[in-house]
This record gives structure tokens, C-alpha cells and sequence, in this order.
């Protein structure tokens, strides 16, 4: 481990040497040094890497030779990277937040990369006051992209910063964040983090399975986009062909004649894949009359509504669609348990709230039954059937029955686990985590699940996610 020391050294020849001589005595290893005469005769910081036994006979020494007063008290050094990509004046604004703050700078070293006018920056910052540096560190890092090198635990708020400012930095990285978005992820991480601490929870786990959630998104990105593509007919003149994705909901297509009606979406950062996907899978995609139900609101359901003319839905879907577009809150967001991963989910995934233009509210529920019919839209001859729920998934839900076919779709009230590639079973177990579960109230869900169940038996089920099942 290394450990950064502040000694107060007499001004005499050979010193360094003699501290040199102690440390490798003790069985330490001098990584960094830094003195300078001319601002302190006495002050030399140094950096060692040693066993924490040998650490510990280091500052016995140090303390025996008068070299440090106290370990209890002894400064610690925070080491920063400031990486300034070529813009006039962010330097200067960086260093302005600096000086509002109390704060010792010890060392420092700049350089700029070849011709790419971008500069690094090495800061050694003397810790006294963590308070501080915490809030230094957090106005420094929506600047410029901000790195800690060979920190040392020290205190707990300062760790909590350090540590998402460095999960902000990972995040850049796996998903080529703009500053901007950058300041947002460094932002909203600091809520979340804030929540944990309230809860008494470890952030570990947590920031571990956001970071396995970009990277998985990013590892399926262009070639790597691997869909299963099945059909099958369900009436001489009416053919169902299903879509699912390594993440994100199934996709359903209706094709009577030319007219295809579509069923969810998936998330937005696979549209250009969906897009290439669709054309490969149906002549003339471009031309042909394309509609839509979504079956609720939830970003991995909405991702390809852009492609289509109307869109269907719940009223209530359709008002939190419209409140999302005028950057107001939608009902995940209202919810105090989701709203953290929500904002970060965004930047992961690429949402953008869609525009509502085209959207249509095929009716709203009255009453409180579990699955209430609201209304009906038209298909290929073919009369379909909305149900909503009253909420165990999330606001908004509806199920389409259509009863002359004997076939549903089910959104994310049923899905089918059983099946379901290993991707997606690796996906599949990140977001619930995250949210503390997917369903906003899971007694009620399971409730509205087994109504679906015993109201719709003998069904070909099509469930938000996994393949379809022909239900007894």
C-alpha cells in the first residue's frame, strides 16, 4: 500500500539521504518526492509503498527522529489528475474554484499531449480539511474530467466522493460521454450516493452492477446486436413475428397484407439496429403503413417509436409521455425508490422522451378492477382488446387480448423467464437490483398476474420479455 508522509526535516546537509537510508531500512519503497527550498526549508513530502507493518515502523522512526509530531494528526496528500481537453479557459476556471477553497497545493506538474491540445494536470492536494476537499473535488469534476491517483482511505465523506467521482470517470469511458453528460452522470451519482448512505447501504454492489449495465449495453452495440427472430402464422392472413434482444423488451410485429402494427420497442440506443434488422426482415419497411401499442411507459418498451405513424396506449401512459416531454417528472421518477437509477439509466440507454404528436389514448380505466377494459383498436379485421391494470407494474400498464384469435399481449405483467438466452439472463437480474425490484407494487402485480392467468387461459401468450408461450 502507499502512503503519502509530511515531514518536518532539519535544513542540513545529507538529510534526504538519511530519510532515504530509514525508509529502505524499514523495508519501505520511495515512489514520490517532493521539496522545495525555496517556498519551505523543512517541509519534504514523500510517497512510500510498504507492507502496512513496515509503514507502521516508517512513522516510528520518523516520529523518533522528530521528523512528524503525530500520526493521529499527520496531513494526508490527495493526488489529482485535471485533464483539459484543449478549450480556452477551463484550466483558469478550474483553478478559480481552487482558490475559493482553504486548500495547500504541494506539487504540481503539467503537461500537453502531442498536437491533440490536450493538457494533463497533476495536483497534490494537502489534505486538512475534508469538508473541503469533498466539495472541491465535486465543483473541479463538472469542469474537466477529474482522477484520483493512489488514494488512501482517509475519511468517510471524502471517500464518498472520491469514489463516485472515479465511478464518473469509469462511466466516461465505457459509454464516450460528453462533458456534459459526463456532469450529469458525476451529479446524479452523487444523489444515489447520498440515498445509500441515508439507507446504511454499501455503494459497492450498487455502482458495480450501473458499471455492468453500461458495458453491457455498450458490448451489444452495432454487430454485436444479436436478436432472435421467430414467426409464425396466426390466421391465413395475419402473421406474428417476434424480436428479442440480447436487453430490452421483445418487439412484436402484426403484418396483414402491407399494414404491420408493432407491439413495445425496446430501448433507444438500438435503433439504428432495429432499424437495419426491420429492412432485412420485411420488404419495403420504409413505405409500408407502420402503427403501434405500447404497454407501458418504461424505457426498455419505447426505444422504436419514432418509426411509426400512431401509436396507441393508456390514457395514463399517455400522461406521463406528455409530462416526460415537457421535462417534467414521469410516475418512475415520482417514485423515491427508482427515481436515482432513473436518471443514470438514461445517459446508459440514450432515452430521450418521445414526442407525443401521433399518440393516441385508446381509453382509461373506471373502477378498480384488477385488469379493466378500456377500449379497442382495429387490425387486420381483427378487433383487439385493451385491459389496463391497476399499477403492480407501473402506471399506465395494458394487456391486448384479441379474442378471436386467442392470442395477448402482455407487456411486463407476464413475462417468461423460461427460455430466455443467457444474455438476457445476465441482463435480466441487473435492473431489478437496481430498482429494488421492477414492479411498483409487487403484491399487486402478482395479483394482476394471476387474473391474466385465470381470465386468459388457453392464450398464445406474448410477454414483454422472453419467447412466446401457448398457455394451457
Amino acid at each position: 500500500m502507499r502512503k503519502t508522509y509530511v515531514t518536518r526535516v532539519p535544513d542540513q546537509h545529507g538529510i534526504f539521504l538519511k530519510v532515504s537510508r530509514i525508509i529502505d531500512d524499514c523495508g519501505g519503497r520511495m515512489v514520490r518526492v517532493n521539496y522545495n527550498r525555496a517556498v519551505d526549508a523543512h517541509t519534504l513530502f514523500l510517497e512510500i509503498d510498504a507492507e502496512p507493518e513496515h509503514h507502521e515502523r516508517i512513522s516510528q522512526v520518523f516520529l523518533e527522529n522528530g521528523y512528524m509530531h503525530s500520526t493521529a494528526n499527520q496531513p494526508r496528500i490527495l493526488m489529482l489528475s485535471l485533464k483539459i481537453l484543449g478549450e480556452t479557459g477551463k484550466l483558469t476556471k478550474a483553478l478559480e474554484v481552487m482558490s475559493h477553497y482553504p486548500i495547500n497545493i504541494s506539487y504540481i506538474s503539467s503537461q500537453v499531449e502531442g498536437e491533440s491540445h490536450v493538457q494533463n494536470l497533476k495536483l497534490g492536494i494537502l489534505i486538512e480539511n475534508t469538508v473541503e476537499i469533498s466539495g472541491m473535488l465535486e465543483e473541479v469534476s463538472q469542469i474537466c474530467e477529474t482522477s484520483i491517483l493512489n488514494y488512501e482511505v482517509t475519511d468517510r465523506l471524502l471517500d464518498a466522493t472520491v469514489f463516485y467521482v472515479s465511478f464518473t470517470n469509469e462511466m466516461r469511458d465505457i459509454l464516450h460521454l460528453s462533458d456534459h453528460d459526463a456532469n450529469c452522470v458525476l451529479i446524479r451519482s452523487n444523489k444515489l450516493m447520498q440515498v445509500l448512505d441515508e439507507q446504511k447501504k454499501s455503494p459497492l454492489q450498487t455502482f458495480d452492477y450501473i458499471r455492468r449495465f453500461a458495458k453491457f449495453v455498450q458490448d451489444h452495440k452495432g454487430k454485436d446486436f444479436d436478436v432472435k427472430v421467430s414467426s409464425r402464422k396466426l390466421a391465413e392472413d395475419l402473421t406474428l413475428t417476434t424480436l428479442e434482444p440480447p436487453c430490452g423488451s421483445n418487439t412484436f410485429v402484426l403484418e396483414h397484407g402491407e399494414e404491420m402494427l408493432f407491439v413495445d420497442g425496446g430501448y433507444g440506443c438500438f435503433l439504428k439496429e432495429m432499424e437495419d434488422l426491420l429492412e432485412k426482415q420485411f420488404p419495403d419497411f420504409r413505405t409500408r403503413k407502420k402503427e403501434a401499442i405500447i404497454t407501458h411507459i418504461d424505457m426498455d418498451h419505447t426505444g422504436l417509436v419514432p418509426l411509426f405513424g400512431t401509436v396507441y396506449m393508456s390514457r395514463n401512459s399517455l400522461e406521463d409521455l406528455k409530462m416526460e416531454e415537457k421535462g417534467c417528472k414521469g410516475f418512475r421518477e415520482q417514485n423515491p425508490r427508482h427515481n436515482p437509477y432513473f436518471g443514470i439509466s438514461e445517459l446508459i440507454t440514450g432515452y430521450v422522451p418521445p414526442k407525443t404528436d401521433t399518440f393516441v389514448a385508446v381509453g382509461e380505466r373506471e373502477g378498480e378492477e384488477l385488469l379493466c377494459p378500456i377500449g379497442s383498436i382495429h387490425f387486420g379485421g381483427r378487433k383487439l382488446d385493451f385491459y389496463e391494470g391497476l399499477g403492480g407494474h407501473v402506471k399506465g400498464e395494458v394487456v391486448v387480448v384479441c379474442e378471436e384469435l386467442k392470442f395477448l399481449f402482455s407487456g411486463d405483467i407476464f413475462v417468461n423467464v423460461k427460455g430466455i438466452s443467457a444474455e438476457q439472463k445476465e441482463f435480466n437480474r441487473l435492473a431489478p437490483f437496481l430498482l429494488t425490484g421492477v414492479d411498483e407494487d409487487p403484491a399487486l402485480s402478482r395479483k394482476e398476474r394471476e387474473e391474466l392467468l385465470a381470465k386468459f387461459h388457453g392464450y398464445l401468450y406474448c410477454p414483454g420479455h422472453g419467447p412466446v408461450i401457448d398457455m394451457p
